[in-house]
């Protein structure tokens, strides 16, 4: 069948099923059960052609997360019979928390040794950066703490045994848990905080040693990321699976009730991405007196493709040109755009923010805003160097989640929609690093958006482009 003919039939089908539960919602049981039943298996039999047509592993996690509600629904004890298939999934991404955090880290800290170098302009990123994520911190809690999004998903039952599960600590425990013992021990248990803080002591250490032998680590820190992150890769082709299973016992134990939570998540999150890009991104580009119709024409192609992809890598070359374009001299643009991939990733702190706080709500765990912060910001730190992966940020959220004993069933729904998050947050992400890019070229007096500027820029990339071409 022609794949134009069978989006439409999938895109028909899906509106239909839609009407059909949307009358019912609104009319209780005005269609029969058979009708509907019908339409629920037409959409997932059209999904799973668009799937297979489609060839994509972000199609086929959201298919089968559609299969999985509808195998819970229909089946509520074969259903829950499936969780085996969901912890599968779970085990693999515990076994990825440890060396990936361990590896990001360390080389995210001694790999930009240099930024003893640049001295000036490395501190002034560096403060810049934290700044600015940590405003994007404060707006995520604010936005899923008004909205609210995870609440209501379980039984009164289940409230009660998650919150004796998860009694709170004295906040002498709290800080004695901070730091490891045993750093085998600490990766073994996915105790995430304990990694965190031998990481960066680590990282800083290796910075104080001399080159030639810095050099043996840094190597191997950074060879050890990018085989975590193609484990990662591996891992991810059994999300559907774990995804769907994960979704049919929890539709089969809870009911389709448990979706209208992840609509408001998702709503919160694009929201939450609103309001901080109006409150914290247009006032920057206001008080440095950045042209803003210029800015965004400029970063209009880099953001599209991080939206399409995901990956904020995949933009990095064209977000580069883009600022060199408007006049940021390409020395800063070199530095501080490369850096700010590991230490400012605004929204993807944001999201981990909203999905650890949804994650606790969706559980009925009551966190105290102490306790928020804590989780928060531990997340904001083991999510360094993670922004060139798509459904990295989850393999920290999940790990993270384990750590602070919140359950881990919430984050396998969240998976169900978390490309259509990831796009939203990446993107933002690339906005950040452009326009940090111009601040730390004004802050250095270095700003120069004159067209005589551009055409320096444009001399320089044609130049650039005739010697590739000999």
């Amino acid at each position: 069948m022609n794949s134009k003919y069978i989006n439409y039939f999938a895109f028909i089908i899906i509106s239909l099923t839609s009407i059909v539960f949307a009358v019912n919602y609104f009319f209780t049981d005005a269609i029969p059960h058979a009708v509907t039943q019908f339409f629920i298996w037409a959409s997932v039999f059209g999904l799973t052609l668009f799937a297979i047509k489609k060839r994509s592993l972000t199609t086929w996690i959201l298919v089968c997360l559609v299969i999985g509600a509808a195998v819970g629904h229909q089946w509520p004890e074969a259903g829950q019979g499936l969780q085996v298939l969901s912890k599968i999934f779970l085990k693999l991404i515990k076994t990825i928390v440890g060396p990936l955090i361990f590896a990001t880290l360390v080389y995210g800290i001694a790999g930009h040794s240099n930024i003893k170098q640049v001295g000036r302009m490395g501190w002034k990123s560096l403060l810049y950066f934290e700044i600015v994520t940590t405003l994007a911190l404060f707006i995520g809690l604010a936005a899923i703490n008004i909205t609210k999004a995870g609440e209501g998903i379980i039984q009164p039952t289940d409230v009660t045994e998650t919150i004796q599960a998860a009694e709170p600590k004295g906040w002498q425990e709290i800080i004695l848990h901070i730091f490891p013992e045993n750093i085998a021990k600490s990766m073994a248990e996915g105790e995430v905080l304990q990694i965190v803080v031998f990481s960066v002591i680590f990282g800083i250490a290796l910075i104080m040693v001399p080159e030639k032998k810095r050099k043996v680590m840094v190597d191997f820190t950074q060879s050890l990321s990018e085989v975590m992150f193609k484990f990662t890769n591996i891992v991810m082709y059994f999300a559907p699976i774990g995804v769907g299973a994960a979704m049919a016992y929890t539709v089969g134990h809870m009911g389709l009730s448990v979706l209208i939570p992840l609509l408001k998540l998702l709503l919160t999150l694009y929201g939450a991405l609103l309001v901080f890009v109006l409150i914290v991104f247009v006032p920057i580009a206001l008080i440095i007196k950045l042209p803003l119709k210029q800015f965004i024409k400029a970063i209009g192609e880099p953001v599209s493709i991080a939206f399409a992809t995901t990956s904020s890598e995949a933009a990095l070359p064209r977000a580069m040109e883009a600022m060199e374009s408007i006049g940021v001299p390409r020395k800063i643009v070199s530095f501080v755009m490369p850096m700010g991939y590991s230490f400012n990733l605004d929204g993807t702190t944001l999201y981990l923010a909203l999905a650890s706080i949804f994650v606790a709500q969706a559980a009925g765990i009551d966190l105290s805003f102490g306790e928020q912060l804590i989780m928060v910001f531990t997340l904001m730190v083991t999510s360094k160097g993670v922004a060139g992966i798509p459904r990295a940020s989850l393999v920290i959220l999940m790990g993270t989640a384990a750590s602070f004993n919140l359950p881990v069933w919430p984050i396998f729904i969240i998976l169900g929609i978390d490309e259509l998050m990831d796009m939203a947050r990446t993107s933002i992400n690339v906005v950040g690093n452009c326009l940090a890019s111009a601040v730390i070229a004004k802050w250095e007096g270095e700003f120069d958006p004159t067209l005589e500027a551009q055409e320096v820029f444009k001399t320089e990339l044609y130049e650039s482009n005739n010697d590739d071409n000999k």
